[in-house]
């Protein structure tokens, strides 16, 4: 094996590698491997590496690390920790120590960069998973085995609608629901820094950063002042989100939903799970029947609206010694 910095030449062969070992359980496209590694501004470089045969020059593994950069400071959120944002071998090319050569050169160079924690996936944005999937359990175990401790698991939850559902907006005394614009951009932005400062709020930047329009957006407003937001994603969105990676699994299209909060001082008014339909509605209106609520632990809350867990992820991190 030949081990070389990961460069955009490598994508195709990258596409083809994923696709071979992963594609009937999370088909990759171009596009979301391309925003997701060389157009992340956390994106490592001298973390992320390709191993080719060098008997055919095909890539037979990779691995992609992360660090938040210096930006994400003004957002609260610290640079000392690191991720794995994917890191895939070749089933031929296994047990031959390629993973772990991989994955050497990744930790060295995060550690290199300041990173005490590693994390295994659930990146600060443009995430390939939230952590490892259930379906590979013997990836688990090998990450097990080299120190990495399992934290806590996540689901995403997918349901399907019929085009005769009576599905709408809901209609509450006090408050009211509608998409964002390009004219809430500021005040969203304000709400967002107030509320959910760190991830949440680097991530909406980042999306009017990427040429949002507001319609990825469901609001909710008392008195003319947003007090709720829930994130909404299609296949025309600017920026593919994890709830929508794995689309080409189904024929019909194919919404996400999350994340979602509300305004602390409005909580215990059951605002949460109305903007949850609300969501569900501006989707519906756009002729999504099938949606997916993704990494989330709260099974229950959304089992009431009929949501069931699709896919599991079980968070794993290795602390600095």
């Amino acid at each position: 094996m030949d081990f070389e910095p990961l460069e955009q030449r490598h994508l195709d062969g990258i596409l083809a590698l994923w696709n071979k070992e992963l594609a009937d359980q999370f088909p990759m496209r171009a596009k979301v491997l391309r925003q997701n590694i060389l157009e992340d501004r956390n994106w490592l470089r001298e973390g992320s590496w390709v191993a080719t045969d060098r008997r055919t020059g095909k890539v037979a593994g990779f691995v992609v690390a992360k660090i938040a950069r210096a930006g994400a400071a003004r957002f609260g959120i610290g640079t000392d920790t690191g991720w794995i944002h994917a890191l895939l071998v070749d089933a031929n090319a296994r047990g031959q120590g390629v993973g772990a050569a991989l994955l050497g050169r990744a930790e060295a160079a995060l550690r290199h960069a300041g990173a005490t924690n590693i994390a295994l996936g659930n990146d600060l944005h443009r995430r390939m998973f939230p952590g490892i999937p259930e379906e590979l359990e013997h990836t688990r175990d090998w990450f097990d085995r080299r120190g990495y401790v399992f934290r806590e698991r996540a689901f995403d939850l997918l349901r399907a609608y019929r085009d005769d559902e009576p599905i709408g907006f809901p209609v509450i005394s006090d408050v009211s629901f509608r998409l964002a614009t390009p004219d809430d951009r500021e005040s969203l932005t304000a709400f967002m820094e107030r509320c959910f400062p760190g991830t949440w709020a680097y991530q909406h930047a980042d999306y009017w950063e990427q040429g949002g329009t507001g319609r990825e957006y469901v609001v909710l407003e008392k008195q003319g002042a947003i007090i709720g937001f829930c994130r909404i994603n299609d296949d025309r969105s600017p920026l593919q989100a994890q709830n929508v990676y794995w689309a080409p699994l189904f024929e019909e299209r194919l919404g996400g939903i999350g994340p979602l909060g509300i305004d602390e001082a409005e909580r215990g008014h059951q605002y949460g799970i109305s903007i949850v339909k609300a969501a569900i509605a501006a989707l519906y209106e756009r002729g999504v029947r099938r949606m997916v609520i993704d990494t989330t632990p709260f099974v229950e809350f959304y089992g009431k609206l009929g949501y069931v867990p699709w896919k599991s992820y079980a968070k794993y991190d290795k602390w600095g010694e």
